[in-house]
């Protein structure tokens, strides 16, 4: 068994007006030409932070969808502007762009969020979609993000509505890297790491999430809004960066890519669609009694739990299955939990609906 571990960008820090010190860090390292990609609301959040400080940048916007080609381009630029690295400001498309470009390009990249959402600023890794915002793929590069800094006041700007799928897209690493390694009888070291890593991003998730949440609302960088973060950004890139295969996606994942392929879910957002297919994975392994501890969870958080919350009212039956045969299509990790027959998806989904109608309400 070979795990490639790549567990942490090269250099961290998570505090205060850290942004302040990224010109000196620029210059300690001879670095005198670099390339910023952003997005457009990316951008106004972290101008009022970057503008006073003084960046040997070019500044160009992406196109807003990371795709193979945006990649392309913005390699092609930083080529031609004989930049030294890449810095990508924003959420998690204009950073899994940024690394995209960065590794086209054979540069570091230095990762600045905008947003709690994702654990994007930390895996190094891609999640590739179509022009259209349909799954294409994930791709993992062969080196970590040179830079991570995350300055909390900048964080405030995020929209709550990405906090809270943020908080579901991160629950989610503790339900697949369960499915992924439960059985496994003589776990290597790095595997238990990653296993509690997760179990970390569930048990302070569950705990601190929605405390976090108000700390947003009353725009307060406090323990548990800072906590959380960390466990999203932080916490939730471990679990992949030191289990690889073992730690990164299962079923949950690819009942989100599935999904993708219908048109009313384009506008919910990655984190609500995985903890959304968090329950369809826990039904497809029979495990009800978790679903049923984590729905007064998702009630008091505001995560989906049937279809209909994620903008999919009409015929049922057949989203259904169009959902299910992209989730099992090849290529797709819920082949690691030996799922194969879209049939059992839809079962999933429909056992979900039933569940959760049935358990409506009910309370720890």
């Amino acid at each position: 068994m070979t795990i490639n571990i790549k567990g942490a960008p090269n250099y961290y820090v998570c505090e205060d007006n850290i942004l302040e010190s990224l010109p000196a860090r620029l210059s300690e390292l001879n670095w005198t030409n670099g390339l910023l990609i952003h997005g457009d609301a990316s951008w106004k959040a972290a101008s009022p932070f970057l503008d006073p400080i003084d960046l040997p940048v070019k500044r160009v916007a992406y196109n807003g969808q990371c795709t193979h080609a945006e990649a392309a381009r913005l390699a092609s630029i930083a080529t031609d502007e004989a930049a030294q690295f890449i810095i990508g400001v924003g959420g998690g498309k204009v950073l899994d762009t940024a690394k995209a470009a960065a590794n086209d390009a054979g540069l570091p990249v230095i990762l600045i969020p905008t947003i709690v959402s994702n654990c994007s600023p930390w895996a190094s890794l891609s999640v590739f979609y179509d022009e259209a915002g349909n799954f294409v793929e994930y791709t993992v590069f062969p080196r970590s993000a040179f830079m991570l800094l995350v300055e909390p006041k900048l964080l405030l700007t995020t929209p709550v509505p990405y906090l809270i799928a943020g908080i579901g897209d991160t629950l989610a690493k503790w339900y697949e890297a369960d499915a992924l390694t439960e059985n496994m009888t003589d776990q290597p070291l790095a595997v238990q790491i990653s296993r509690n890593a997760a179990k970390l991003c569930r048990d302070i998730l569950v705990a601190e999430g929605d405390a976090a949440i108000c700390s947003l609302q009353s725009e307060r960088t406090d323990s548990a809004f800072t906590r959380v973060a960390e466990t999203i950004i932080m916490a939730g890139g471990m679990v992949g960066g030191f289990g690889d295969e073992y730690g990164r996606i299962a079923g949950a994942h690819s009942i989100h890519n599935g999904l993708t392929r219908l048109a009313e879910t384009h506008e919910q957002l990655h984190g609500n669609k995985v903890a959304y297919g968090i329950l369809v994975q826990l039904a497809l392994e029979e495990k009800f009694d978790d679903i049923r501890t984590l729905l007064p969870i998702y009630q008091k958080l505001g995560l989906p739990t049937v279809l209909k919350e994620l903008g999919v009212k009409e015929d049922l039956d057949k989203a259904m299955k169009i959902a299910a045969d992209g989730a099992v299509a090849p290529g797709e990790s819920i082949h690691f939990m030996h799922v194969s027959d879209s049939d059992q998806v839809v079962d999933a989904m429909r056992s979900v609906e039933t569940f959760v109608a049935a358990n409506k309400g009910v309370t720890q």
